[in-house]
């Protein structure tokens, strides 16, 4: 497989990864709204952004956050 084509696929992979571990937990973002991250059965739950990276969307909010501002529920 050519580089470039294996990089890409590795990211393609690491994001699939990401979404399926971010999909249905419940965050606090550092602005302490609270939630769970949304899952509308679409690629708009998690995307990159060229300027945050990982960006989700949580259920009852309005808006995107970078992955970098949320913390995960503590059990």
């Amino acid at each position: 497989m050519p580089p470039a084509k294996l990089r890409a696929s590795t990211i393609l992979n690491e994001y699939g990864k990401a979404q399926s571990e971010l999909i249905g937990k419940t965050v606090v973002l550092t602005d302490g709204k609270a939630g769970t991250v949304e899952d509308v059965c679409t690629v708009e739950d998690v995307w990159l952004d060229e300027l945050h990276g990982l960006r989700i969307s949580i259920k009852g909010h309005d808006g995107r956050w970078p992955v970098s501002t949320i913390k995960f529920e503590e059990n």
